[in-house]
């Protein structure tokens, strides 16, 4: 019996043992729920509740000039009797300009400062005459503008007070995660003090310039929004509702706010300075795609930014030159274009920063000490070229689906270009080749390749023999079309 038993015994203890083991997994479950459920809230009451009086209501008035005649044309003939009466009904048209109105706007904003400094889009305030701040009381008080930034479409407003306001404060953007809840609070079609809550559904965004870094949420935003708050769950803004995607003006889940972290940061320099002071390398450039970096020596990834031009400035006078590749600024990995104008413009005007450049197959450090950015210093490099002192006679090459041709003085007239400008020029360009699929075309000057300076058909080939000796399978050119320096990897395949 006893040898009969054992095996009941035995399975006995299995079952056991599948048991417990299942009832651990059910209570995990449970937990794993119970935290989920924890992180879902049941509501956004008390956030609303405690954030929505720092929200405030914009509502802008602008004069927009009308006709100029005393009435309009062809109502009334000249020498009516009635002419009298339409001229009376002119004159005491608003602001007694003839045919002027005024046109509003409405946005939203938020309040960052017990002192009345308020952050709204720059767009909701462009042109404004007046501007009027309501708050969630229903008081309203008149904003003067502090400054504004087009570039990030930032402005800050500032509103005198007898009371301290209730104010919010910035989070990090940078922490902000896909999937996050976040809640919009504005003013969407002038309804005034509307909540919203959706989730990050997409990081880092673009829309039109280079200093842009958009969080993408599918909370509703609408006409109106625009320059409120986007709040994470702890009540803090990580970004400002700024434009939506729509094919019929009102939301679809797609919405853009400009991110926190640069928010602030124009914020703090707009209220200390009454302006924006971005770092200026002075450098034009473009981004290195595969083709670039296997024609460059030593680069052995798509990263960094291409010198294309060095203009008078604090880079020129670092030794920067053309076709250094800039592979790290300030310590930071320079991965495109973007990168590093955003990160020299976060950077402080008059730092010192060391730039490590790639050069010849080399790294070099350089020490730059940046200006100040500003319109004037946008302006593009264009680079005096070298003279060819001994030119040849008119020749032509057909290489790689490219005519190029020797520069004569008819073609530089023809041209409008210097009677010194060097380069060959683009006669033609096959449309089947690599070369037009990467943007070369007719008319084009081809002022190097393979980095160096060529002035005649014959120096060209000469570099396309180097570069296939060297086993590359591309070589660069620098390309000017009208003043615009362009890089462009043509491939060595004939």
């Amino acid at each position: 019996m006893n040898s009969a038993a054992i095996p009941m015994r035995k399975n006995f203890k299995l079952k056991q043992v599948g048991f417990m083991m299942t009832a651990v997994l059910l209570l995990l479950l449970l937990q794993t729920l119970e935290i989920t459920a924890q992180m879902m809230p049941n509501t956004f009451a008390d956030l609303a509740e405690d954030s929505s009086p720092s929200v405030v209501n914009i509502t802008t008035s602008t004069v927009v000039a009308g006709r100029t005649d005393a009435m309009p044309r062809g109502i009334v003939p000249e020498g009516s009797p009635f002419e009298d009466f339409f001229k009376e009904f002119q004159d005491r048209r608003r602001d007694g300009r003839p045919g002027a109105r005024r046109s509003s706007a409405l946005g939203s904003g938020f309040v960052v400062s017990a002192d009345g400094f308020i952050v709204t889009n720059n767009h909701v305030i462009d042109g404004a005459d007046e501007i009027e701040i309501e708050f969630f009381t229903g008081e309203i008080l008149p904003a003067t503008v502090i400054g504004t930034d087009k570039n990030t479409d930032i402005a800050v407003l500032k509103v005198e007070s007898d009371v301290s306001l209730p104010f919010v404060s910035f989070g990090d953007s940078d922490t902000a995660r896909v999937g996050d809840w976040v809640v919009a609070i504005g003013n969407p079609l002038g309804q005034g003090f509307s909540v919203s809550a959706g989730i990050v559904s997409a990081r880092n965004r673009e829309l039109a310039g280079p200093y842009d870094d958009y969080i993408q949420t599918d909370a509703a935003i609408n006409r109106g929004n625009s320059g409120g708050p986007l709040f994470n769950l702890d009540g803090r803004v990580v970004g400002v509702n700024t434009a939506i995607l729509s094919p019929n003006g009102g939301s679809i889940g797609i919405g853009f706010s400009m991110a926190s972290n640069v928010v602030s940061r124009v914020v703090t320099q707009l209220t200390e300075f009454g302006e924006i002071r971005r770092g200026w390398l002075g450098v034009r450039i473009q981004d290195v795609d595969e083709d670039i970096a296997e024609s460059i020596a030593g680069l052995d990834r798509v990263a960094g930014a291409l010198v294309s031009g060095v203009p008078d400035g604090p880079s020129k006078d670092a030794g920067i030159i053309q076709n250094d590749v800039i592979l790290v600024f300030d310590g930071h990995e320079v991965e495109d274009v973007r990168d590093l104008i955003q990160t020299v413009g976060n950077t402080p005007v008059g730092k010192a920063v060391d730039v490590i450049v790639l050069r010849g197959g080399e790294r070099l450090t350089l020490s730059v000490t940046l200006g100040l950015r500003d319109d004037e210093n946008l302006a593009r490099a264009v680079l005096p070229p070298e003279l060819d002192e001994t030119p040849e006679a008119p020749k032509e090459l057909a290489l790689f689906g490219i005519t190029l041709s020797n520069l004569t003085d008819n073609m530089r007239k023809g041209l409008g270009l210097k009677l010194d400008a060097s380069g060959l020029l683009v006669m033609d360009v096959d449309e089947t080749s690599d070369a037009f699929e990467k943007g070369l075309r007719a008319g084009d000057l081809v002022t190097e390749a393979g980095q160096k300076k060529v002035n005649t058909v014959t120096e060209f080939q000469e570099q396309v023999a180097t570069t296939i000796e060297g086993g590359r399978k591309t070589m660069m050119l620098l390309v000017r079309r009208g003043n615009d320096p362009l890089f462009l990897a043509l491939s060595m395949k004939d």
